[in-house]
């Protein structure tokens, strides 16, 4: 099963209510994955020079994130942090976000980075959709796009970490709907090639993919057409960027997808009924996204 939703804004009154519209995108999903919930939002983009980080802390334990953020400013110069709840923290630091994210994981072994890069940021939990938008304020958010996912476990434990959506490169992040056959070859392959995974999510393994290809050249597109080459299995993947977000399924396409366009935003879901709670839906153009195509947007194009 599992949802997906994600929401492109193509004008400013729906990326001031960005967060508004997601939360109630996710929670139409939500009988599509009632074990866990998650968000990659693109909003407040930082400085030159600057990287973002979410953290996310597993377990009960409490956090002592005002001794997370001295250790990042003693190190780095300076460090701003933003609490989502008790367990979850954004970190904005004078940084690169490679070397941010790798200083943070061996200085605090503890927290688990959820994204780095300059717009990003995830949060996800093993709630229900309506409670997870409910207990990070959703509603409240604003930015210029997000991806939500709704999860039904199937290949994998219910956890925080096992959630979608899920970060392996910097403001890059997938959520899946479907299942992989080949990601236990595909998790060897790219871990000799430097990629690192922390789950033995089979979806981590295609956000791992995305990640290599483009850092040997390929662009967002080249990179997921040659998904449908390298990955066996059955899906759909949405894929945000710092600049937007593309959607592409496999060859059979037996996962459900639909996507709408209008002049003030671009949408897509695992079901029409989340499209149809957007404004000026009744008026958009509707269609579903054909096998083996790559649709993007952004700000500029994606591909």
């Amino acid at each position: 099963m599992c949802g997906i939703v994600g929401l492109y804004s193509k004008a400013p009154g729906v990326g001031e209510q960005l967060g508004a519209h997601l939360s109630r995108m996710l929670v139409e999903m939500g009988s599509r994955g009632p074990d866990s919930a998650g968000v990659a939002i693109y909003r407040d983009p930082v400085d030159a020079g600057f990287a973002k980080l979410s953290l996310h802390a597993p377990g009960e334990e409490t956090v002592d994130w005002d001794g997370v953020e001295a250790t990042l400013a003693a190190r780095f110069g300076s460090a701003r942090t933003r609490l989502a709840g008790p367990r979850h923290a954004c970190v904005t630091v004078s940084a690169e976000a490679g070397e941010l994210q790798r200083w943070a994981a061996a200085a605090f072994p503890s927290l688990r980075t959820m994204s780095a890069g300059s717009a990003i940021e995830i949060i996800k939990e093993a709630v229900a959709p309506a409670e997870f938008a409910r207990r990070f304020a959703l509603d409240e958010l604003r930015g210029s796009h997000a991806l939500g996912h709704t999860r039904m476990a199937t290949e994998s434990r219910v956890t925080t970490e096992g959630s979608h959506p899920f970060s392996t490169g910097a403001d890059l992040c997938l959520v899946h709907n479907g299942s992989l056959s080949n990601h236990n070859r595909l998790r060897r392959v790219l871990r000799r090639e430097g990629i690192a995974f922390q789950t033995e999510n089979d979806s981590e393994v295609a956000a791992g993919y995305l990640s290599w290809r483009m850092r040997e050249g390929a662009t967002l597109e080249q990179a997921l057409e040659g998904c449908l080459d390298d990955l066996d299995g059955f899906y759909t993947f949405a894929v945000g960027t710092v600049d937007g977000f593309a959607v592409l399924r496999d060859p059979i396409a037996c996962k459900p997808a639909v996507m709408a366009e209008t002049d003030d935003w671009v949408a897509m879901a695992s079901e029409y009924r989340a499209l149809a709670l957007l404004p000026g839906a009744e008026d958009a153009t509707v269609w579903e996204p054909e096998p083996g195509r790559v649709y993007s947007w952004g700000k500029e194009l994606v591909a």
